[in-house]
């Protein structure tokens, strides 16, 4: 039980700083998110366990999302939890995938590497149409990204999720296309614009960029 207060406590601080820092009082942002003003207050306050529907609306009027306002809270795995009673999946067009990448994150590159069949996790951010990451120089992902061959492409898949445990919504995307290393001066630079960093830090200079000729999504919305 002292857990679960810890975590509302925490929930409840993370919603009054993020209205502050809209500057919205409690009255405007209940009228905003549909949410009654009394228990906007109870959340904040710390008592009373939010439900799945109240913290999406909040979520949705602060700008942010349910996972933005749990914060480090949720510590089981991602999918453990029940589906929606009624989920909706719904494909997404192309510019709405491309809108969902801008931003940037944590994305997975799969490939057939020396090994076999290959998925790691990398940072990464959008240049240009084309999805940046950074990787060391002679290390085993790019000598495994490399064809030996001379202007011969190699083709890779790149998967980009973000779900929400507590509405059960979320969405995916999938890039398929060419990976190119990047060695031009001006390629470089505009890839080093992008203040993309490495997934496990240290000096990894070797820029490579996904150009997609491919870009499908999907999107759950609870119901």
């Amino acid at each position: 039980m002292s857990q679960q207060v810890t975590t509302i406590e925490r929930l409840g601080r993370r919603i009054a700083q993020r209205r502050e820092t809209l500057g919205l009082t409690q009255e405007e942002l209940a009228r905003r998110s549909g949410v009654e003003a009394g228990y906007l207050a109870c959340l904040e306050g710390g008592p009373g366990l939010p439900v799945r529907d109240a913290l999406a609306r909040l979520a949705e009027a602060l700008e942010t999302t349910v996972e933005g306002l749990l914060g480090e809270v949720a510590e089981t795995p991602s999918g453990a939890g029940p589906a929606s009673p009624h989920p909706d999946l719904v494909a997404l067009d192309e510019a709405e995938c491309r809108h969902l990448l801008e931003p940037g994150g944590v994305g997975r590159i799969a490939f057939v590497g020396r090994y076999g069949p290959t998925v790691l996790p990398v940072n990464f951010r959008m240049s240009e149409g084309a999805i940046v990451f950074r990787t060391e120089p002679g290390g085993s992902t790019d000598e495994d990204l490399r064809t030996g061959m001379q202007d011969v492409e190699y083709k890779v898949a790149f998967e980009v999720d973000r779900i929400e445990e507590l509405t059960r919504g979320g969405w995916s995307v999938l890039a398929q296309g060419s990976l190119h290393h990047v060695t031009e001066e001006d390629e470089r630079a505009s890839a080093a614009a992008t203040g993309v960093e490495p997934w496990v830090g240290g000096q990894r200079e070797q820029y490579l960029k996904i150009v997609p000729t491919r870009l499908t999504g999907r999107r759950i919305k609870p119901g």
